[in-house]
């Protein structure tokens, strides 16, 4: 199990102060897009998911956004196998 796994693991147990640079990085293992338009949001989308996820840069991330972010990740790591 590799650090983003594991990262992504600690993130499914415990949503709660996330910052959103972790995200950027689990993201970025798991061939998620993301993208900031100079606004206070991250936006995170994955070729072949519907729902995109919506995450204000505000820090601590509220662990709704950060529950929504890894189900957009098991998602995006289902398509890939």
């Amino acid at each position: 199990m590799g650090t983003h796994d594991k990262l992504l693991a600690r993130m499914r147990n415990n949503p709660r102060d996330w910052r959103i640079d972790d995200l950027k990085a689990v993201a970025n293992r798991f061939g998620i897009d993301w993208r900031n338009e100079g606004g206070s949001y991250h936006v995170f989308s994955s070729p072949g998911v519907e729902e995109d996820v919506c995450v204000p840069a505000h820090r601590p991330i509220k662990p709704v956004y950060v529950r929504q972010f890894v189900a957009l990740v098991v998602k995006a790591k289902e398509l890939q196998s």
